[in-house]
């Protein structure tokens, strides 16, 4: 840092929370609405509110969930698309933001770098690094009585990224999604995207528009489905119905017929495959062979990629765009070499080889002195860790919509405020029990947890220490459970 000072809040604050993306912003929605007499405030090392639709600008960007789910309940979403682009959402964020005073509350440019929890005092101290309008860096010190961190589980500094053989001979450009070149030209370029996840089916169709063509470069193949762009259901029933009550209605739809798809999926995962693989041939049309589909693993081991309207299949069967299964050899001048011995010409080559994971934005984090491996922990409720008082963490589904999980987390953590408030606590503390044994904490296949899973904490083989998966097991779990449990230590 060029400059160091420490400024010191006067008192302590309430609530602090880090990231103003989707779930920060809702979490101080659920303060100003259900605990107004809390002082908060919302740590941002970006300088706009938004969090991974501020960051990420690649063409095409877009939920990979419908937005009756991705969306808040207190908040409906009035636009046409289900599926909607990264610009949009971003919006709706920065509008709840506005209507309920948030923004005001905010801190762009901090970087939170550690948080230290002090027992005898019941507070975090946390520091972060604050660069101000002439670009110099000093840190400020925060204290707050809970720390809800909402900055999502990957890297905003890095995604994965693996090494190619020989790189340095191919004459184009290379580039990572997550560092989209504002300025980059692709108009009747030959593009090769390297990926067969919801960045890499988002793209392809959002090149193919204007490149001369984009070939989806694939090691193994993902489940790919097609759905509908906008929802007719929601659309009646918001010509017929008050807004709320129609967003209710489709909010509570799609969480239903999602979750039952899943559970088939699950059960029958034989059968849901082949129902999969027949919609996706019958998309692509028959002069694509459906291995290109064809995953080696069941339905929802991993997560699958929504595509609307049939977007990537309609540009394949086009011509505008192609898949090919194959591993690289290595770069060459003009391209890429696979194992096969098969040449792909390209002038540009975009690495969409996913994110890298991270445990609490790279905080450190200590208690009374001793730091905290997030990898030991246990994840209470999938909320909070063992042993870690007064500190909520917000992570969502994999298998549904981000936000789902995350209002039901930040209504939580009104109801424990609310609770120690009425009995005069000051600290909470989910306190593990040894009896209760250690599972992942997510069961999911796909490379950025496996690669993450030492970092990641984990979950129990009994309540409360199981990370459902389900939406409405949680619902009745965090909603309706009780607060003081039994396993939630309170002083």
């Amino acid at each position: 840092m060029s400059t160091v000072q420490q400024q010191i809040a006067p008192t302590p604050l309430d609530v602090l929370i880090i990231g103003a993306g989707l779930s920060g912003i809702g979490a101080a929605r659920a303060l100003a609405d259900q605990c107004p007499d809390k002082r908060y405030l919302i740590l941002e090392r970006r300088e706009a509110i938004g969090g991974t639709w501020d960051l990420f600008r690649y063409p095409g960007i877009r939920s990979d969930s419908d937005m009756y789910t991705l969306s808040y309940s207190y908040k409906p979403w009035t636009h046409r698309k289900a599926i909607a682009d990264g610009a949009d959402i971003k919006r709706y964020i920065e509008d709840i933001a506005d209507e309920s005073g948030i923004t005001h509350n905010i801190r762009f440019k901090r970087k939170v770098i550690s948080a230290s929890w002090s027992t005898k005092d019941a507070l975090w101290t946390v520091v972060a690094s604050a660069t101000d309008a002439q670009g110099q860096e000093h840190e400020e010190r925060y204290q707050t009585q809970l720390l809800s961190v909402c900055a999502g589980y990957y890297s905003y500094d890095e995604g994965y990224r693996p090494a190619f053989r020989n790189e340095q001979a191919f004459n184009g450009q290379i580039i990572h999604p997550q560092f989209w070149p504002e300025d980059l030209n692709y108009a009747g370029k030959r593009i090769v995207v390297i990926g067969s996840g919801a960045t890499a089916v988002t793209l392809v169709p959002a090149l193919a528009n204007t490149a001369a063509h984009v070939t989806m470069l694939q090691r193994s193949p993902s489940y790919v489905v097609s759905r509908p762009l906008s929802d007719g259901i929601a659309q009646t029933l918001q010509k017929w119905l008050p807004l709320p009550a129609a967003h209710h209605l489709t909010r509570w739809k799609n969480v239903l017929v999602g979750s039952f798809f899943y559970r088939i999926a699950r059960n029958k995962p034989e059968m849901f495959k082949q129902r999969l693989l027949q919609m996706a041939q019958a998309q692509v049309g028959s002069d694509v062979d459906i291995k290109h589909f064809t995953p080696s693993y069941k339905p929802w081991d991993q997560r699958l990629c929504a595509v609307p309207d049939g977007d990537l299949f309609h540009d394949i069967r086009a011509g505008r765009a192609s898949v090919v299964t194959d591993t690289i050899e290595s770069f060459t001048e003009q391209g890429i070499r696979l194992t096969s011995g098969e040449d792909l010409a390209a002038d540009i080559i975009v690495t969409a080889t996913g994110l890298k994971l991270n445990a609490l934005g790279d905080v450190q984090v200590d208690v009374d002195g001793k730091a905290v491996a997030f990898g030991e922990c246990m994840s209470y409720k999938g909320m909070m860790l063992s042993d870690v008082p007064n500190l909520i963490l917000t992570f969502g589904y994999t298998n549904a919509s981000w936000t789902l999980k995350a209002e039901l987390t930040s209504n939580y953590t009104c109801r424990l405020l609310r609770y120690m408030d009425n009995k005069g606590y000051r600290i909470a503390v989910a306190k593990r029990d040894p009896a209760v044994n250690v599972e992942p904490f997510l069961d999911f296949t796909s490379g950025y947890v496996q690669r993450a899973e030492g970092m990641l904490p984990k979950q129990g083989d009994r309540k409360p220490w199981q990370v459902h998966q389900n939406y409405l097991a949680d619902k009745f779990t965090i909603q309706y459970g009780r607060v003081d449990d039994g396993v939630m230590q309170f002083q």
